[in-house]
């Protein structure tokens, strides 16, 4: 049996046409005025799974460079300190060499070992030093200062480590310990930094020449040979920090260009789609005004 197509059915198909039309339209219009290929999770279900995955990534990779960016302060802040206390040590040991012989007067001795007291508090401020607020040389407690100024030569601090996680289960010390070091002074003997430089400013008022000259520099060298291995130490991990860096940096790069790909819209093709979508949509209007041309006098017919 023959179908009869009414004016009504016509004019319901044009106008459902066109409406797709204008759809598609629409949607262009959506991409080059955001620049992406996704508006909305229903435009490529696969592609939005995707990007989402991809902005965890990159996300997750900022965050390790972060990690590595504060990790790298807080050990060039410690090689700064710890140079400057290599500074001070080699001022000790040029003064023990100087007093250190028989020519020299007490007054000498009295003078140099005055400077060494001095710069044993530049030595106990230098091991104070802060990054960020926190005390870098006193491990956990980072709100304690490591020496009292003007005070015992105790340590104060301890030696829980403190890490940066610089990628997928991968963590890296950033304090150090300088309690090995510096020891804790003179009541303790034990021979590390803080009872070596006492002892020598006693030595030194004393006029203890033969020490000055002989145990005390063998103390003194041993201390620098201590110091030289920290400071080895923290440019090893400060080179690890800067090589994590340069591979995060890569791998963000990468993720992003995908991320890129799977989000972003080809701005010339979308632009010629939307030319080919905008001619086809105004030429159906065009052919739809034609089609559906109701009057009077067709509903009279």
């Amino acid at each position: 049996m023959a179908m009869r197509i009414t004016a009504q059915m016509t004019a319901r198909t044009t106008v459902r046409d066109l409406q797709g039309d204008l759809a598609q339209l629409s949607q262009l219009q959506r991409k080059m005025s955001s620049g992406k290929e996704i508006t909305k999770p229903s435009d490529d279900p696969y592609g939005t799974g995707r990007a989402l995955g991809l902005h965890g990534e990159v996300a997750g990779l900022q965050q390790y460079q972060k990690n590595v960016d504060d990790g790298t302060a807080w050990l060039n802040a410690s090689d700064t300190a710890l140079g400057k206390i290599g500074d001070a040590i080699n001022r000790v040991r040029e003064l023990l060499i100087r007093v250190g012989t028989d020519s020299a007067g007490q007054a000498a001795r009295d003078a140099a070992a005055s400077e060494v007291d001095q710069l044993i508090e530049t030595i106990k401020q230098e091991a104070n030093i802060q990054y960020a607020g926190r005390y870098v040389f006193a491990g956990t407690a980072t709100d304690r200062q490591p020496y009292q100024l003007l005070g015992p030569d105790t340590f104060n601090g301890n030696t829980d480590r403190i890490q940066r996680e610089i990628g997928p289960g991968v963590e890296l010390d950033v304090n150090t310990d300088i309690s090995g070091l510096f020891g804790n002074g003179q009541a303790a003997g034990d021979n590390r930094l803080l009872d070596t430089l006492r002892d020598i400013a006693d030595n030194m008022r004393a006029g203890r020449g033969d020490d000055l000259r002989g145990t005390d520099i063998a103390r003194l060298d041993a201390n620098v040979d201590v110091l030289n291995g920290i400071r080895a130490d923290v440019g090893a991990r400060t080179n690890r920090m800067e090589i994590a860096d340069g591979r995060l940096s890569s791998l963000e790069e990468n993720s992003i260009e995908l991320l890129s790909k799977v989000e972003d819209a080809d701005t010339v093709k979308t632009l010629i789609e939307y030319t080919t979508q905008q001619a086809a949509y105004n030429m159906a209007l065009r052919a739809g005004s034609n089609v559906v041309q109701n009057s009077l006098m067709d509903f009279l017919r």
